[in-house]
């Protein structure tokens, strides 16, 4: 993995801390399986953990303990979710979270797009909105951690790898 910063840019618009609805339309006509279907965001936090752990695997991920995945979703600042509605059910395709010292720095978690969603913008909607929100709470140092093969969609997000030098360090029990 490597320890990426964001640079930030003027040019993204500022977030609309005074939206009171938890979900919206954001993309009302992307074509999936011959139909035409409406994509919605939602940052609530009340996220169906197994639908959550079914999207993790469609990308590999290694699976984690359910409960240490609803504690780490309570005590994240922001949480983001993307989902389609199907026969009046909800169907997560992408998702996404940042934690914060709500002063200087957050960190962006969890970054997931579904593969059949993959290439549509998802994955930056998913970035943008969590920049603008930090963005717009004044905090100006945005880092995350990514696998090599997404590197390139982080470059070309803005985010730069080792800045001024400075590299992301692990500890790992033995």
């Amino acid at each position: 993995m490597t320890f990426w910063q964001f640079v930030w840019d003027k040019t993204f618009s500022q977030y609309n801390s005074k939206q009171k609805k938890d979900e919206f339309i954001i993309v009302d006509h992307l074509h999936y399986k011959n139909k035409t279907i409406e994509i919605f965001l939602s940052h609530s936090k009340n996220i169906n953990l197994y639908e959550l752990e079914k999207l993790c695997d469609t990308v590999g991920w290694v699976r984690r303990p359910l409960k240490k995945v609803k504690t780490a979703i309570e005590n994240s600042l922001l949480t983001i979710s993307l989902f389609y509605k199907n026969d009046h059910t909800h169907k997560l395709i992408a998702f996404a979270r940042a934690t914060s010292d709500n002063s200087f720095n957050a960190t962006i978690w969890d970054v997931v797009v579904h593969p059949q969603f993959q290439k549509k913008g998802l994955g930056r909607l998913l970035i943008d909105e969590i920049i603008k929100y930090l963005r717009t709470n004044d905090i100006n140092t945005v880092t995350l951690f990514a696998d090599p093969q997404v590197i390139n969609f982080y470059k070309r997000l803005g985010f730069i790898t080792d800045p001024e030098g400075i590299k992301g360090m692990f500890w790992y029990p033995n």
